[in-house]
C-alpha cells in the first residue's frame, strides 16, 4: 500500500505542477498494475482525487479506471489475492468505504451482473476483481492465457464487459539477452545480415535462406559450441562436476513449482540413467541435464523436488557404469547472471508446465531466441512459439489444457497412467526404496505417494508421451544437419518475440500513447 500510495501521490504531483486539471488525467498518465499487488491502486487514486483534491466520487471514478490498467500473469489462486473484509477495514478504512462504493456503483450500472460476481463476497476483498473493474483494459500474457483468463478467471466480467481484455503476449529485449549474452551469434548474425538487426528483430527472418548454406550452418554450430565450452568451464569450476561441450545440453530454468514439472524431467532423468544402465552400448547421445531455479520459502513440496533433484545428481555423476552419458547439474542460487551463462549455450529448451498453466514464460523465449529447440506442451507463450518456428521444429507432447480439464473428472487417473507404464513404476520404485537417499530411504516416500495418489499436475498422464519426444530429441540431434537447421531456425524465426514489440502492443492497445522516437 505504502509504495503504491507514494507513487500515485508522486504522479499527482507532477501532474499538478504542469497541467492543473485532474479532470484530464488519463490524457497523460497511463498506470499499469501489474498483477494483483498493487490492486489498492483504484480506490487509493480515488481517495486522493476525492479527499485530497476536492473531486467528487463520480468525477473521480472514470478518471481513475481511463488511468489504470491491469495485467494479469497468472492463473493460479495463490496470486490472485483476497483481504478478509475485517483486516481490510481495520487497516484501511477509508478504502474500505471506497472499494463498497465501487462494488455498489458496478452492481447497479450492470444490473445482469449475476450475484455470485463482484468485489465483496463471503466477507472478502477480491483483488482481482477490483483490478478489473477499476481498469480501462486487462489482459493476458499470451494468446492461449488471455483466453483463458476471458473462459475460467473472468467469465462472467468478461461478458459485461466484452471489449475489455485484450492480449499482449510477453517478449524479451535482445539487446540483453541475444547481442550481449551470446557475442558469438550476435556476431555472426550481424555479418549474415547486417548490424542493427537488435532494433529490428523481425529482420531475423533473413537469416532464413542462409540455413540450407553449410558455410553458415558451421558458423552457427562453432558459436554454439564457443558457449559451451566456456559453460562447461564455469560449471567445472562452480559445481565441481567435469561435462563434455558435445553433450547435449538439456536446460530447465525456472521458479520451481509442482505445474511447472520439474519432477516430470527428474523422472524422465531416472528412466534415461536406467535404461544406460541396462544397456550402455546403445548408442546414446550423451546429456546433461541443468536444472536452475528457486522456490517459495514455504512450498515444501517444491524443496522437496530440489532435494530429489541433487541426490539424483549425486548418485548419477558418480556411477561409472554411466560415465559422460549422463550427467545431472543443478548450480545454487540461480539468477539473472546465471542464466546469461546458460542461455546461450543450451541446445534444448525445457518448457513442460500442465497445459493451461503457465501464462507465459519469457524462457521459452530467450532459449529460442539463441538457437536451442523447445521440448514443451502446449501451455502459454509455447503455443506462439510453435507457430512461429514450425512443428518441425519443435518437440510437441502432451495433453492440452482441454484434456487437462477432462483427465481430472477422473479420480483414478493417476494410478491409471503409472500402471500403464512399466517405465514409470521402476522410476517411482526405485524412488520410494531409497536408491538416492540411501542414508533415509523413506525420504522420498510422500513424493511418490503424492504421484500415485494427488497428481493434479498429470506428471504420471503425461510421462509416456514426454519420453517418447525425448527419444526424437536424441534422433535429432544424432542428425547433425537437422538438429542444426533447426537450432538455426529458432533464432531466425524469434523476431516476434522482441520485447519490442510486445511494448507497441501496450502503446497502441492499452496506453493510447505515440512512440517518441523516430523512424
Amino acid at each position: 500500500f505504502f509504495l503504491t500510495s507514494a507513487a500515485l501521490q508522486d504522479i499527482l504531483r507532477r501532474f499538478k505542477s504542469g497541467h492543473g486539471d485532474l479532470r484530464a488525467l488519463s490524457r497523460h498518465v497511463a498506470i499499469q498494475m501489474n498483477d494483483t499487488h498493487p490492486a489498492i491502486a483504484g480506490p487509493e487514486l480515488i481517495r486522493l482525487l476525492v479527499d485530497e483534491h476536492g473531486l467528487s466520487f463520480d468525477e473521480a471514478l472514470p478518471v481513475a479506471q481511463e488511468c489504470l490498467g491491469y495485467t494479469n500473469h497468472t492463473l493460479l489462486p495463490e496470486a490472485l489475492e483476497r483481504w478478509a473484509t475485517f483486516t481490510f477495514g481495520n487497516v484501511l478504512p477509508r478504502h474500505m468505504q471506497i472499494v463498497e462504493r465501487i462494488d455498489g456503483w458496478h452492481r447497479r450500472t450492470f444490473p445482469a451482473r449475476p450475484h455470485y460476481v463482484g468485489i465483496v463476497k463471503h466477507h472478502e476483498v477480491r483483488m482481482g476483481e477490483l483490478a478489473f473493474i477499476m481498469s480501462h483494459k486487462v489482459n493476458g500474457v499470451s494468446a492461449l492465457h488471455t483466453d483463458l483468463v476471458k473462459a475460467n478467471l473472468f467469465p462472467e466480467l468478461d461478458r459485461l464487459h466484452p471489449e475489455k481484455i485484450v492480449n499482449q503476449t510477453n517478449g524479451v529485449t535482445p539487446r540483453r539477452w541475444l547481442k550481449m549474452a551470446n557475442a558469438p551469434l550476435a556476431r555472426l548474425i550481424g555479418e549474415t545480415i547486417g548490424e542493427g538487426w537488435e532494433d529490428d528483430l523481425d529482420r531475423l527472418k533473413g537469416l532464413e535462406p542462409h540455413v540450407k548454406d553449410q558455410g553458415f550452418l558451421g558458423a552457427f554450430d562453432a558459436a554454439k559450441r564457443q558457449n559451451k565450452v566456456t559453460l562447461s568451464n564455469w560449471l567445472g569450476a562452480e559445481c565441481g562436476v567435469k561435462v563434455s561441450p558435445d553433450a547435449l545440453f538439456d536446460v530447465q530454468v525456472k521458479r520451481i513449482h509442482e505445474y511447472k514439472r520439474q519432477l516430470l524431467n527428474i523422472l524422465e532423468t531416472v528412466a534415461r540413467w536406467q535404461a544406460i544402465r541396462a544397456n550402455p552400448d546403445a548408442g546414446w547421445v550423451p546429456r546433461v541435464k541443468i536444472f536452475g531455479g528457486k522456490s517459495a520459502p514455504g512450498y515444501a513440496v517444491a524443496k522437496e523436488i530440489i532435494h530429489l533433484i541433487n541426490d539424483v545428481a549425486a548418485v548419477i555423476n558418480a556411477d561409472p557404469l554411466v560415465g559422460d552419458l549422463l550427467k545431472v547439474i543443478y548450480p545454487a542460487n540461480y539468477n539473472v547472471s546465471m542464466a546469461e551463462r546458460l542461455v546461450p549455450a543450451a541446445d534444448l529448451s525445457e518448457q513442460i508446465s500442465t497445459a493451461g498453466k503457465e501464462a507465459s514464460g519469457t524462457g521459452n523465449m530467450k532459449f529460442m531466441m539463441n538457437g536451442a529447440p523447445t521440448i514443451g506442451t502446449l501451455d502459454g507463450a509455447n503455443v506462439e512459439i510453435l507457430q512461429e518456428v514450425g512443428r518441425e521444429n519443435f518437440f510437441l507432447f502432451g495433453l492440452t489444457a482441454e484434456e487437462v480439464m477432462k483427465r481430472r473428472e477422473d479420480p483414478d487417473h493417476a494410478r491409471k497412467a503409472i500402471e500403464a507404464s512399466q517405465i514409470m513404476q521402476n522410476v517411482l520404485q526405485a524412488i520410494a526404496e531409497g536408491q538416492f537417499s540411501p542414508g533415509q530411504a523413506d525420504r522420498y516416500h510422500g513424493l511418490v505417494h503424492r504421484v500415485w495418489h494427488h497428481d493434479y499436475f498429470l506428471v504420471a498422464s503425461d510421462f509416456d508421451a514426454y519420453l517418447a519426444a525425448q527419444a526424437e530429441v536424441d534422433a535429432a540431434y544424432k542428425d547433425r544437419a537437422r538438429w542444426l537447421t533447426m537450432a538455426a531456425l529458432n533464432t531466425a524465426r524469434s523476431g516476434f518475440f522482441s520485447s519490442d514489440r510486445t511494448i507497441r502492443g501496450y502503446m497502441k492497445e492499452i496506453w493510447g500513447v505515440e512512440s517518441a522516437l523516430q523512424d
